[in-house]
């Protein structure tokens, strides 16, 4: 049988031709580009410094922790209901007693303006915009002040490390308290640095170095030497300057013997929220919950402290069945997907916590570029949630994920204790 064959028609040909108005801005231009957050790393890494860029996404050791987390999400299957429309998603939650319009907020992370000059004036701003909560750290380049007044609306958390100097601690957490930061994050994961590799192979201090090494990395990317170079000095908001490489920081300023008589005085200092941050046993859930906190933190502090530590993901059903009717569970480490946060709320999470994922969209393109990231993930939430056919983030639930076991203990027994 022949096809029936005719010459184009001009009118119909004309209605197919659609010519996109040229991109003139540089940042859209490559923003636009990304659909994933996965593609914002790879913008970033064109755009970044090696040592800056290999602080952020590298971890401890052999970075197996890492690995983990993220193989943890991908060994997971979904079970959507059928026959249950979706149509209008609501991706709000209440956390910690005030609403978030998405189930995720900005982790702290130390050293932002590093990664791309906007630093955290960025990071904040845009967690602000889209009304989520963003995370200040102890090792900030931007002060709490300076959060507080380009996110003045929003809500502000802050990251405590406590320090040798005890009385420098007690003043960030009270500058906090006075600049209204809801809520204080007391972490628990660093009492010595982790052994982050790509940080000593290439050199990594603080501020940069201009070195022969540093130079000739530094041609391709000439915005980011030009903006390190013409703004203000890299420093850190919340400590005298220091010098040197992050584990020389942590050596220096850290206290190795912090207890829970320290959490203690903390809570007695600060008028909010109170969350410990770097949980990592269902043991060490309860005390904390025993502790009186208001929420903990599933946390391996993004697998850059103790290589093969437990992955929070894997962590988090037993610690839910264990504590979750007594206090707010959060989880990050290994966040890059919006199914990754659908899948840990389904798995009983109060809320999630993205880190690398933020600073990705910073160095592919500043505040842009933060926009940009929350864009992704809330559309990828959305879509999971709709596909699920789950229309707000209370109604996900652990039926709606079967997590699968590629790791799992040879001895049951010694495997209890924890």
């Amino acid at each position: 049988m022949s096809i029936k064959r005719q010459l184009p028609n001009p009118k119909e040909l004309r209605e197919l031709l659609k010519f996109k108005k040229p991109e003139l801005d540089s940042v859209k231009r490559r923003l636009n580009k990304a659909l994933t957050i996965d593609d914002l790393r790879r913008i970033a890494k064109r755009r970044t410094p090696k040592a800056p860029f290999d602080y952020t996404d590298g971890s401890a050791e052999g970075e197996i922790s890492y690995a983990r987390a993220r193989q943890a999400f991908e060994d997971i299957e979904f079970h959507p209901e059928i026959l249950k429309p979706a149509t209008e998603i609501d991706t709000s939650v209440q956390i910690l007693g005030a609403p978030s319009a998405l189930p995720f907020g900005i982790a702290p992370t130390g050293f932002s303006r590093m990664m791309q000059t906007e630093g955290e004036v960025a990071g904040a701003s845009a967690a602000g915009a889209a009304g989520i909560p963003f995370t200040l750290s102890t090792l900030g380049t931007v002060s709490i002040e300076e959060v507080k007044s380009v996110n003045p609306q929003g809500r502000n958390w802050f990251q405590l490390y406590v320090m040798k100097d005890r009385e420098m601690s007690y003043s960030l957490v009270e500058r906090a308290a006075s600049a209204g930061f809801d809520t204080l994050f007391f972490t628990v994961d660093t009492p010595i640095a982790g052994n982050r590799m790509r940080d000593t192979r290439n050199g990594f201090s603080i501020p940069p170095q201009l070195t022969a090494k540093t130079v000739l990395d530094a041609i391709p990317r000439p915005e980011w030497w030009i903006n390190f170079l013409t703004t203000p000095q890299l420093e850190f908001a919340s400590l005298a300057n220091t010098g040197g490489t992050v584990s020389d920081l942590i050596g220096q300023v850290f206290d190795p013997t912090i207890s829970e008589a320290d959490l203690k005085i903390i809570r007695e200092l600060w008028p909010g929220n109170i969350v410990v941050k770097g949980v990592q046993t269902v043991a060490d859930a309860q005390r904390m919950v025993d502790a009186g906190v208001d929420g903990i933190v599933l946390s391996n502090h993004g697998g850059r402290q103790l290589d093969r530590a437990p992955v929070p993901f894997h962590l988090l059903p037993e610690v839910v069945s264990a504590v979750g009717q007594h206090t707010t569970i959060m989880l990050d480490t290994g966040v890059t997907n919006g199914a990754d946060v659908v899948a840990a709320h389904a798995l009983g999470a109060d809320f999630v916590l993205v880190g690398r994922a933020w600073l990705y969209g910073l160095m592919a393109g500043g505040r842009a570029g933060v926009d940009k990231m929350i864009e992704i993930m809330d559309s990828e939430i959305r879509r999971t949630m709709g596909l699920l056919g789950a229309s707000n983030v209370a109604e996900l639930n652990p039926d709606h994920v079967t997590q699968f076991a590629r790791l799992a203990p040879r001895n049951t027994t010694l495997s209890t204790k924890h």
